[in-house]
């Protein structure tokens, strides 16, 4: 890919002479250029820090307006998003205990599996414009305009404007960010937290000061309580950077990094230290945890266990599944495979290729070369977290790669700025020329997999790659200096950006046009798979979502064979739409990536026996909505039961705190049976709603509470059916069953 850079030759200028090398960004001389390369010196064209000209300030802010307008479309179609996160955010807006411990419900029985720090923006939105999805999701959407400005400030200051946009209209167009900077998981959150931390380290690297690299520190510490420990994922690179490149002294250099350090753990800290400090019964019950610990939570669930598969009461993770487990092959040619490269990979062939290039371009550079240090913190951020999302494995969904997209974007416009400065050499054209290529044919490649969709998209990409590759090779040969030449060369370079973003941007239109609920959202198309889903069937690279199936009910609200089920469930949408009911078990072929149901549970067969709710939610009728509402207010929970997304579902229609019994999963010790019957003693919980199952529990290794409490209520209240659905009253001193 390339970019029409201003250049610095007038067509009409003849021949340029050499002179002397200019400094580039932080006053260092760019390696390559000046009369030892025998090249013209390239010019600044904004590449050294400084303010933006009028024209590019309207620029930037249009390119923002643009990228908020453009998520903004159809926003409203992703309803309650994920509701295990919405009705937190719910709870955070009625209780400021449940504000700040990321509790699940007002009452405050137990957290979310992930630390508060995601849900305290779109907490305070609702707090102000009342409970809707777009309360819910314009925070989200603006997190990614923030993505936005950061990657495009951070590259601006090493290559240039024009670097800068080409970055920000590359993770603009990532599907998976259209996807998941309009969904209220907490990655929107986490990726800006990185990005910002990122353009701090490298404004450190530019001038030397200790503010950027507190502030770089603090930004990884509220990431830290966003997605715990994925946020160190950039640490390698921002660390090397600075320890590499600040242009101040080793001891100078040594202090600021601790102090950055210092900076992360009191930001991150603080509320870690609550947990510790915080009686167990004066806050919620740790959610993810078995023994109430967030630190437990830190290195086990949400830690390494992600790398091991080893993650106690978990819907799944590693274990001896063909090729790496329940949630596919692991090895470093996992994210080009068919679950996750429509998501992510459309400019990672020409990423790499350009970050080899920049590094061995600013090779020789000086120490404090803030380019090669750019080329670092970015590269280092796409290597480490692509080599352990390789790698991982326990649970690990395509949404997650999310946090790949900044890298890439700002490798992809980093790199074609440097190689297009360098236009006059053949060799630059012929790597920029081959880079474009290479992009087309990927995209192909990626396209193919989605034969239905856009037939037409995949071949006029690969012929516009060829033609704009053969174009800049013609465009050298008739000479950059010529005004033909040098028209040729624009028209061929801004050929190259259409051809590169066209597919990855086809891709998010189509994410788009479709609602994502659940827990388990992908951006794109309907997918060919060359498996049986991912898992032990023989998913993983080529393996994707295989239109899981199962009975009414259970894992796999969309039709098995063919992978086009509808959203899953209501629940998931403010007004409530029904969902698909599931199909074939096994769904060979098809994956599908837009709008599909969220329900499935990777590895094949669906659990059956009305589990569905655990991981998409349920549907609530207005009849048990009515009964769920009676009396609310003088009971701490209108209602309980299993799993967090049943109980999600159940409070947002009722606007009533619901405890989720088990948490997440239903695995969670919370509460215990005895505390549970204390609690009903107290007259503190209304009604109990079957949910068909008791959780995972002991199957995952984690607590059979729940089911407990099922058996309990069943063999002690008497039952009513409401729409399909029993529910007992927990009030009613009853000690007889009856259907």
């Amino acid at each position: 890919m390339t970019a029409p850079f201003t250049t610095h030759v007038s067509p009409a200028a003849g021949p340029a002479t050499v002179s002397p090398a200019t400094p580039g960004p932080a006053g260092t001389v760019q390696a390559g250029e000046g009369p030892a390369s025998g090249l013209p010196t390239p010019p600044d064209d904004g590449a050294r820090p400084g303010r933006l000209s009028r024209p590019a300030r309207f620029g930037v802010l249009g390119m923002l307006v643009a990228a908020a307008a453009f998520w903004l479309i159809n926003l409203s179609a992703n309803g309650w998003s994920n509701s295990f996160y919405t009705a937190a955010i719910q709870a955070g807006s009625q209780s400021w205990s449940a504000f700040l411990w990321g509790s699940s419900d007002a009452a405050g029985s137990i957290t979310v599996d992930k630390p508060p720090a995601s849900l305290w923006l779109p907490e305070l939105a609702v707090r102000v414009f009342g409970l809707s999805s777009w309360s819910v999701l314009v925070p989200e959407v603006l997190l990614g305009v923030a993505s936005v400005w950061l990657v495009f400030a951070a590259v601006r200051r090493s290559f240039g404007t024009g670097a800068g946009f080409l970055a920000g209209a590359a993770l603009v167009l990532t599907p998976v960010a259209t996807l998941m900077f309009r969904f209220d998981n907490p990655d929107a959150l986490l990726v800006a937290l990185m990005a910002a931390a990122t353009y701090c380290v490298l404004r450190a690297v530019e001038d030397g000061r200790t503010r950027w690299m507190l502030l770089a520190g603090a930004a990884i510490g509220l990431g830290f309580l966003t997605k715990q420990m994925q946020a160190f994922l950039v640490l390698p690179g921002l660390g090397l950077a600075y320890l590499w490149a600040a242009p101040v002294s080793v001891g100078r250099r040594v202090r600021d990094a601790l102090l950055a350090v210092g900076a992360l753990v009191v930001t991150a800290g603080w509320w870690v230290l609550l947990t510790v400090i915080v009686p167990a019964g004066s806050r919620p019950y740790i959610g993810g945890s078995q023994n109430n610990s967030f630190l437990e939570l830190t290195f086990g669930y949400n830690g390494f266990g992600r790398l091991t598969g080893d993650e106690t009461g978990s819907v799944g993770g590693g274990g001896a599944g063909i090729g790496g487990g329940m949630w596919g092959a692991t090895g470093i040619g996992r994210l080009f495979g068919s679950e996750f490269g429509g998501q992510i990979a459309w400019l990672a062939p020409a990423a790499a290729i350009l970050l080899v290039t920049g590094l061995v371009l600013t090779a020789r550079a000086p120490r404090t070369d803030l380019r090669r240090a750019s080329y670092v913190a970015w590269g280092g951020w796409l290597v480490v977290t692509w080599a352990v999302f390789s790698e991982m494995s326990g649970i690990f969904h395509a949404y997650y790669t999310v946090a790949l997209a900044p890298a890439l974007a700002a490798l992809v416009g980093a790199g074609s700025a440097q190689l297009w400065r360098r236009r006059d050499s053949w060799w630059a054209v012929g790597l920029l020329a081959a880079t474009t290529l290479a992009t087309a044919v990927w995209a192909y490649v990626l396209l193919d997999r989605s034969s239905t969709f856009l037939p037409w998209l995949r071949v006029a990409v690969l012929l516009g790659g060829f033609v704009a590759a053969v174009a800049l090779l013609a465009g050298r040969l008739i000479g950059s200096r010529d005004a033909a030449g040098s028209a040729v060369l624009r028209g061929a370079a801004t050929l190259a950006v259409v051809v590169g973003l066209a597919a990855p941007a086809a891709y998010s239109v189509q994410t788009l046009t479709q609602p994502h609920t659940g827990s388990l959202p992908t951006a794109g198309p309907t997918v060919q798979s060359a498996g049986f889903g991912p898992g032990g069937m023989g998913g993983g690279p080529g393996g994707g979502r295989g239109g899981q199936g199962g009975p009414p009910g259970g894992f796999g609200g969309q039709q098995g064979q063919q992978g086009q089920g509808q959203q899953g469930t209501q629940g998931q949408q403010p007004p409530g739409q029904g969902g698909q009911q599931g199909g074939s078990s096994q769904g060979q072929g098809q994956t599908q990536q837009g709008g599909q149901a969220q329900g499935q549970l990777p590895g094949g067969d669906g659990f059956g026996g009305g589990m569905g709710g655990l991981l998409d939610g349920t549907s609530v009728s207005s009849e048990l909505t009515t009964i769920l509402q009676t009396d609310a207010d003088t009971y701490d929970w209108a209602a309980a039961t299993t799993g967090s997304q049943n109980a999600a579902s159940y409070q947002l229609a009722s606007g009533a705190s619901v405890m989720p019994i088990g948490g997440f999963n239903g695995s969670d010790p919370s509460p215990t049976l005895e505390q549970f019957k204390q609690d009903v003693a107290e007259g503190r919980i209304h009604y109990y709603i079957g949910s068909g199952s008791g959780g995972f529990g002991g199957s995952m290794g984690g607590s059979d509470a729940a089911s407990e409490i099922a058996s309990w209520v069943e063999d002690t209240f008497q039952s009513q059916t409401v729409d399909g659905v029993t529910i007992y009253d927990l009030s009613s001193g009853a000690t007889s069953s009856a259907s």
